[in-house]
């Protein structure tokens, strides 16, 4: 068996969606399972399309997410160059070989003759308005004018086309490792163009012979190209060449419209588009890209795109959620790719991601934590490495985002100026603001303060006094910290210490009005 070479080949005319991060992943993942070679190649045929800074962008999102290439216009490799418009004679040379084995043919036909063969046809009620097997035969080409002309027409620099000559009545099989035999018939196909009058391929013929040049085993790519495959079976029938395997991924489908509670109130079908992110705000890009927020930039960890990505469309066979990469590289098979699109739910990413902040340790977090506090301009100067750490930990459970982390670690910095009203209202009357008053009294005495002891020394309080922990603890949370929900609040309290703790307090008690009588 040979071994197994995948490529990735995107067009640098854009950003990179987030679907092609997925089919990226696809490709990697098979050929890091079975010791392969990962291949980025830029298809940049179409300089009309071309993006400055896109190829960039698209090799640092794929980095980014853990994909590295193994042979790259960045790295090279034995099949260099890896930018097709690079490759310019050798499709040239290739494109020379149909012409003389018959499967292709020079069209001379100008745009305007075009539109009229199309307009003709639509007056006939053609099936077809295509530049087909039969339709060729009315048009302007070397099937149809004779040798001579054609080639007084070469000689005299007459721009043309190459266009490939579909064989009538064959029918073109191949297997699909999602979707099982493929069948369709010649009759079916227009006669593609495969050079164009700039002298570049098209996608078809550049395709199919690279792939061929750099011994691509399996070719995983969108559904979007499976109308294609017929075409690029016939380019490698009429080279003599074998092709490879073909993978056809099922689409990532747009999301319902839920409520607040999940339930569906709109079900939506098709393609996911930049269009449709936008109008229901979530990232399409894995990085920011001329204005459009990255899944990056968003807070979202590498990590959890490429668990979520890998999920979207590929079925592990178990009740499994959470993969590291490497072991996405020992289960994953495309045979376990479904036939049918995927929903992209942003909820389920953004679980993905809390997921992997809390598997972080506080020492890994705490990069984020003080850039959020420098960027707020929040002072954290008291607070040691240890402590800071600590903070990481206890506000984990708490983050979607790295950014929750410094957010809701807020008041660790700054003591409280407003206080949750809803909790003061329904829980501070006398009883509880004397529990405050004396645990502050207890506090400032204690020579050997943590935080279980000062949460013990609330419950001494609450029974003294008949009071529930229900009734006292969001007060000391609240006075503590100005909110009425968060962590633990003995780990809270271990952490802002003794003295913090007390002027906390003291603070509280001054500023909280009791209820009118």
């Amino acid at each position: 068996m040979k071994p197994v070479r995948v490529r990735f080949a995107p067009s640098p005319t854009g950003g990179l969606h987030i679907g092609g991060v997925r089919t990226a992943l696809y490709n990697y993942l098979l050929a890091k399972q079975t010791g392969g070679t990962f291949i980025i190649r830029i298809e940049d045929t179409d300089q009309t399309r071309y993006v400055e800074g896109a190829e960039e962008y698209i090799i640092e999102a794929l980095r980014w997410v853990g994909i590295e290439a193994d042979e790259s216009p960045e790295k090279g490799g034995k099949h260099a160059p890896y930018r097709q418009s690079e490759r310019k004679a050798i499709y040239q040379e290739y494109v020379k070989k149909l012409i003389e084995n018959g499967s292709a043919y020079y069209a001379f036909d100008t745009e305007e003759e075009l539109e009229a063969m199309r307009q003709r046809l639509e007056a006939a009620k053609a099936k077809s308005t295509s530049y087909n097997m039969v339709s060729r035969m009315q048009m302007k080409n070397s099937l149809t004018l004779p040798a001579d002309e054609v080639e007084r027409r070469l000689q005299n620099g007459e721009p043309y086309v190459i266009r490939l000559k579909v064989p009538a009545k064959q029918t073109i099989r191949f297997k699909d490792l999602i979707r099982g035999w493929v069948a369709v018939e010649s009759a079916t196909l227009d006669d593609k163009v495969l050079l164009k009058s700039d002298g570049m391929p098209t996608y078809h013929l550049a395709n199919v012979v690279d792939d061929h040049l750099m011994e691509i085993t399996h070719v995983i790519r969108g559904e979007e190209w499976l109308p294609s495959a017929p075409f690029h079976v016939l380019l490698y029938q009429m080279f003599g060449w074998e092709h490879p395997e073909f993978a056809h991924l099922p689409l990532i489908l747009k999301p319902d419209l839920k409520d607040a509670k999940g339930k569906i109130i709109q079900e939506n079908h098709g393609k996911l588009s930049k269009r449709d992110a936008e109008a229901m705000g979530f990232p399409i890009f894995p990085l920011t890209w001329q204005g459009s927020i990255g899944y990056r930039e968003a807070g979202y960890l590498p990590e959890a795109i490429i668990n979520f990505l890998a999920l979207l469309g590929w079925n592990p066979g178990t009740n499994q959620e959470i993969f590291s990469m490497q072991e996405l590289i020992q289960l994953f098979s495309v045979e376990r790719i479904g036939k049918s699109g995927s929903k992209f739910e942003i909820e389920k990413a953004k679980w993905f991601n809390q997921q992997y902040l809390r598997m972080k340790s506080g020492k890994e977090l705490l990069k984020y934590l003080t850039e959020g506090l420098q960027k707020a301009g929040i002072d954290y100067a008291k607070y040691n490495e240890d402590q800071l750490i600590s903070i990481c930990e206890v506000m984990k459970e708490r983050a979607t985002f790295p950014d929750d982390i410094w957010r809701e670690a807020r008041y660790f910095f700054e003591k409280p100026a407003v206080y949750d009203e809803n909790v003061i209202k329904q829980k501070w009357n006398e009883q509880t603001a004397e529990v405050i008053a004396s645990l502050k009294e207890k506090f400032s005495q204690e020579s050997d303060f943590t935080g279980e002891k000062a949460k013990e020394a609330l419950h001494q309080e609450a029974e003294k006094r008949g009071l529930k922990m229900g009734q006292v603890m969001p007060v000391l949370r609240v006075t503590l910290t100005g909110v009425g929900a968060g962590p633990d609040l003995a780990s809270i309290m271990q952490i802002l210490g003794k003295n913090e703790v007390v002027e906390r307090l003291e603070n509280a008690l001054k500023s909280i009005s009791l209820p009118q009588q």
